[in-house]
Order: structure tokens, then C-alpha cells, then sequence
């Protein structure tokens, strides 16, 4: 796992950016996994200014959400395939129809997360996976004590999750879904580069065990410290923990530049 520390979110998204421009230059087709919440959005922004400088295109590429809420309208704004639309998917080339997500209305609950992981599979995999990390470490809606290999499935969303979620719902707890479809911690460890971004004091318990705690369920984002390639961006606040922080800006001003993100 590589941790980076930058100065904001400013710097991180142009890092993400860079190599998911990369990405797509050298594979034009590539599936990218796509991550709602907070943590990403410079990110998106970023992606966004390039396409509208002709820097980037979505063309021929497909995307994979990592999550859902369940029984939320699909006219819902916070449904997540409408926010993602919102974000990102709505503002660049990406086909409509390339962008995929599980299934929060479906009745056979079951069949509509297996149905997920055949079409991720069936696509070839994710190839980068952009994640954001939650409070109390959780990745995608893997709540603490998720298994570790889990894979696509319907999860109960702790109080802490709906509470920092309530803010997407004008501060309105009891308008916040109590469950939700979400891709496994297997399942997202199967994509072949992991790009977690996090800023902020309030993510700086969860990072230090991310990246310096022992591999729990009840810290679930741990599991990446088993995935070959997996990076994590934050700026200095989230960095604030870490008993490691001085060698890895040293690592990071230090590293060829051959190898990229």
C-alpha cells in the first residue's frame, strides 16, 4: 500500500486525475469503479475540466458503482445513480447505458446482487476503483464486522453511517435509507488498483488504522493492506495520526517517477 500525503484535496484530485487519464490514454475501454460521497468530488471536477479541454475522453469506457440505496425513487436525488449522473457520469462522454450500478428496486434482492457481480465480471473486472473511506472505516457500505470476503449484497447501515449521511437528506436522519445494496469487500478487492482519497481531522482515526492497524473486520478498509496495488491520498489533517507520516513524504518525494500512481 502507498500513502500520500498532499497539501489539499486540490492536489490530490489532480493525482487521481493524472492517473485515470493515464489510465485512459493507454486503455481507452477501461472500467472504472466510481465512488459517491464527499471524498471524490474535487476528483470528478477535476476529470470534468480536462474532458472540457479535449484532455480526456469517456467514450468507450464503462463504469461500476459501489453502491446503493434500497427503495430509494429512481427519481430520487440521492439515489446514487442520480448523483453519480450529478457528479460526473451527466458532465462528461460516458454512454448512459455504460454506467452500472446495483439494483435498489429490485424485488429479488438475491438475484439482483448476483446479477451485479456477473455483469463486473463479465466487463473484466474493475480497473480502478476509487473509494472513499467512512469515520468508522468503513469502504463502499462494508460496515465494521463485514466480512472480508464478502461480495455484493444487501447490508443494514449502522446509525453512525446514516448519521453522517444526513446530511445529503437536509440533516433529516429518519430520511436516510436503513439499508442498501453494496459491492463486498472481495468484490472490490478483484479491481486491479485501489485509489482511496480522504481529508479532514474527522478521517484521521480511520486512516491510521487503514494504514497502520492491524487487518479487522471491525475496521474494514484494512483489507487493502492485502491488495498489490492500492494507494491512498489524503492531505495532512487525515495524516495526523500516522506515527509513520515523515517516511511517507520522504518515500513520496523520493519515488521514481517511472511509476507513476
Amino acid at each position: 500500500m502507498e500513502l500520500i500525503i498532499q497539501p489539499g484535496e486540490r492536489q490530490i484530485a489532480t493525482l487521481v486525475a493524472d492517473a485515470i487519464t493515464a489510465l485512459l490514454d493507454r486503455k481507452p475501454d477501461a472500467v472504472l469503479g466510481l465512488a459517491t460521497g464527499s471524498s471524490p468530488l474535487a476528483v470528478y471536477d477535476e476529470l470534468v475540466r480536462r474532458y472540457e479541454a479535449g484532455q480526456v475522453s469517456f467514450a468507450r469506457a464503462r463504469a461500476f458503482m459501489l453502491d446503493e440505496y434500497v427503495g430509494l425513487a429512481a427519481d430520487h436525488p440521492q439515489r446514487y445513480r442520480n448523483v453519480i449522473k450529478t457528479e460526473l457520469t451527466g458532465r462528461v462522454d460516458i454512454p448512459a447505458e455504460a454506467v452500472q450500478g446495483p439494483d435498489g428496486l429490485g424485488e429479488d434482492v438475491p438475484a439482483a446482487c448476483a446479477a451485479y457481480e456477473q455483469a463486473i465480471a463479465a466487463a473484466g473486472g474493475v480497473d480502478l476503483q476509487i473509494l472513499g473511506i467512512g469515520t468508522d472505516g468503513h469502504i463502499a457500505f462494508n460496515e465494521p464486522g463485514s466480512s472480508l470476503a464478502s461480495r455484493t449484497r444487501i447490508k443494514t447501515l449502522t446509525r453512525q453511517t446514516r448519521v453522517d449521511n444526513a446530511r445529503f437528506f437536509d440533516g433529516d436522519l429518519d430520511q436516510v435509507p436503513t439499508h442498501c445494496l453494496t459491492q463486498g469487500l472481495g468484490t472490490i478487492m478483484s479491481a486491479k488498483h485501489l485509489v482511496l482519497v480522504a481529508t479532514g481531522g474527522h478521517k484521521a482515526e480511520a486512516i491510521q488504522h487503514l494504514v497502520e492497524g492491524s487487518v479487522s473486520a471491525m475496521w474494514p478498509a484494512t483489507i487493502m493492506q492485502h491488495h498489490p496495488h492500492a494507494t491512498v491520498l489524503v492531505d495532512g489533517a487525515a495524516a495526523s495520526r500516522l506515527e509513520l507520516a515523515d517516511y511517507y513524504r520522504e518515500t513520496y518525494e523520493t519515488k521514481p517517477a517511472w511509476q507513476g500512481l
